[in-house]
């Protein structure tokens, strides 16, 4: 049987690798110059390729449900002893996140590379599938350039429109309607963050580890929390918790809600006042405004001493408890206001997609089109940072690939 896959990331690879061991005659077309370029860029490079502790709880859209079965039939442990029959050794970290022991993301796709050789699945980069026609039993695949390829099915994993430079910007959303499938709206997830401050660009590159955040609406209501790492930019925040945040506040569109940092979550509000007590005795002959090189970063002096509204001048001994009092508060409730997310360009993954309605969960087959299979990114289902996006990924693959 002659199958067809586009596009060449983590659930096209797997999907072709899946139906090939089961005999299928498969070939790849993507694009890109290279397949596999979203892979290598996952986990900073380093390619957390699954968590351990993936379930549905950790995927969104409109029916997250869609995902138990592929996690059935393809879960994180499967994942985790298929790339360990292909030579990768793994090493899981304390949230879950499994990695090659390489800390590479290239020795995930060279050994994806090395079985798709072995099996023999056809690739073809550089074609930008255009169209995709049914004929009968067969489908008729027209890319640019006038080419034209045939196949009895097609495994539609053309990723979705987040991170363009890997190849994903949203044609296989036209694909899918062109077959009659419905998308649902496409938003950016796992995405950096816009504040309204104007101060923000002061801490440009600024990077914080060990830092408590807290999200809340517009009625002080918590919608999440978290602790890590996390970075100022020029327009707002951005970084791991904050990546991690940006997916629970898409359904408030990214607006009307409040972000407050805790820069010293380790020390309590009475160690902490103790802390600058002691810098303050340290420091008592210096302005106030040089006395806390010890507690912050010094791209942070500035923004803090200017937030706690104490005078910058002021010598540190003549300090009232109360002025304290307002510097702790800044440090353990930094406050800013979240105003939008960077384009769909910039985020990680794309929320939303083609609607599972129209997909059987248990086989990936369009329930409108036989023949046609989808996985991936294109579907309406993505999950949190963690691993949990590369998870699905190869469990829609395989099902696709396993059922074509």
């Amino acid at each position: 049987m002659k199958i067809a896959v586009i596009g060449g990331g983590a659930s096209g690879l797997m999907a072709a690798i899946a139906a090939a061991r089961n005999g299928a005659q498969v070939t790849v077309y993507e694009k890109m110059n290279r397949v596999g370029k979203k892979i290598l860029a996952t986990g900073n490079g380093r390619c957390n390729f699954t968590n351990v502790n993936a379930d549905i709880s950790c995927y969104n859209g409109n029916n997250p449900k869609f995902a138990l079965s592929a996690l059935s039939v393809f879960s994180a442990d499967d994942t985790i002893r298929f790339f360990e029959e292909l030579g990768i050794e793994h090493k899981v970290e304390e949230s879950g996140k499994v990695f090659p022991m390489s800390d590479q993301a290239s020795s995930i796709l060279d050994v994806l590379l090395y079985e798709l050789n072995r099996i023999g699945v056809n690739i073809i980069c550089n074609t930008n599938v255009k169209d995709i026609l049914k004929r009968g039993n067969k489908f008729i695949i027209r890319a640019d350039g006038g080419k034209k390829y045939t196949a009895e099915k097609v495994i539609l994993a053309p990723g979705g429109k987040a991170m363009p430079s890997s190849g994903s910007d949203g044609e296989g959303y036209e694909l899918a309607k062109k077959l009659g499938h419905t998308v649902t709206p496409l938003k950016p997830s796992l995405v950096p963050l816009v504040t309204a401050e104007k101060w923000i660009d002061m801490l440009q590159g600024l990077a914080l580890k060990n830092v408590s955040i807290t999200v809340t609406d517009i009625k002080g209501r918590k919608i999440y929390s978290d602790f890590g790492e996390m970075l100022f930019t020029h327009f707002g925040v951005s970084g791991p918790v904050i990546l991690s945040a940006s997916r629970h506040i898409l359904p408030y569109d990214y607006k009307n809600v409040r972000l407050s940092i805790d820069l010293k979550p380790a020390l309590d509000e009475e160690t902490l006042d103790a802390r600058i007590r002691r810098d303050f005795e340290k420091y008592s002959r210096k302005q106030f405004k040089n006395s806390l090189d010890d507690l912050l970063p010094k791209k942070m002096i500035p923004v803090v001493v200017m937030l706690s509204g104490i005078d910058p001048e002021k010598p540190v001994n003549q300090i009232t408890k109360a002025e304290r009092r307002e510097l702790l508060m800044v440090l353990k409730n930094f406050k800013l206001e979240i105003t939008g997310a960077r384009p769909i360009s910039e985020a990680i993954v794309t929320a939303g997609g083609i609607c599972t309605d129209e997909i059987n969960p248990s086989t990936m087959e369009s329930k409108l089109v036989k023949g046609l299979y989808f996985a991936g990114e294109v579907i309406d289902v993505d999950g949190y940072t963690g691993g949990f996006n590369l998870t699905i990924a190869f469990s829609t693959g395989y099902l696709a690939g396993m059922n074509c």
